[in-house]
């Protein structure tokens, strides 16, 4: 119990009438609520008549059309045009010029030609070896080449191995080179000792 006296708000008849106002407003609302209801459940079987059963009676064909027609319209073009077009085939993509080598250049530095053989030098032609009449023999070999014919002789030096021409100056050794070409002789040596510009000395061997 309250400790609380009790008031004339405390005092409620027995017999009061609100007791059925409560009563009348929830059976008023369950009420409000089924037409609400209703226009649901026939929304919702109104869709599913139209998803499920007129598409199987050919409503949706004419639509389908349209779209296909409407797709094929906006399709891009076809890449074979694009393959043939003048682009792909013009001059320029198959200008020799792209495919052609490059021309070929000359020689930067062409070979040194070489010295002019000098034939009206002298040359002197002696025996070194025990053959007679060997240096008068070698002496017309190299008057027929067309050189000019020094002295012919006995080899009174010192004895030589082999064959030797030798020349007076660096600027005869492209002529007795000629010279050892000739005659088939590969040594060649300077020396300033004889007053010929080349001189031929035949060593033992020589044929």
């Amino acid at each position: 119990m309250t400790k609380y006296a009790r008031d004339e708000f405390d005092r409620v008849p027995e017999t009061s009438t609100r007791q059925g106002v409560h009563r009348t407003v929830a059976e008023s609302r369950r009420r409000s609520l089924v037409p609400i209801l209703a226009v649901g459940f026939a929304a919702l079987a109104i869709g599913l008549v139209a998803f499920l059963i007129l598409p199987k009676l050919g409503f949706s064909s004419a639509g389908e059309t349209s779209a296909l027609a409407t797709d094929q319209a906006s399709a891009p073009a076809s890449p074979v045009s694009a393959a043939t077009s003048p682009a792909a085939t013009s001059p320029a993509a198959t200008s020799p010029s792209a495919s052609s080598p490059a021309s070929a250049t000359p020689s930067a530095t062409p070979r040194a030609t070489t010295a002019a053989v000098d034939k009206t030098q002298p040359v002197a032609v002696y025996n070194g070896t025990t053959t007679g009449g060997l240096a008068s023999r070698v002496g017309g070999t190299v008057s027929s080449a067309g050189w000019a014919l020094g002295p012919l002789g006995n080899w009174g030096g010192v004895p030589q191995q082999s064959s030797v021409i030798f020349y007076s100056s660096a600027a005869q050794k492209g002529n007795a080179e000629a010279l050892g070409s000739l005659l088939g002789i590969q040594a060649v040596v300077e020396s300033a000792e004889f007053n010929m510009p080349l001189v031929v000395v035949l060593g033992p061997g020589f044929r």
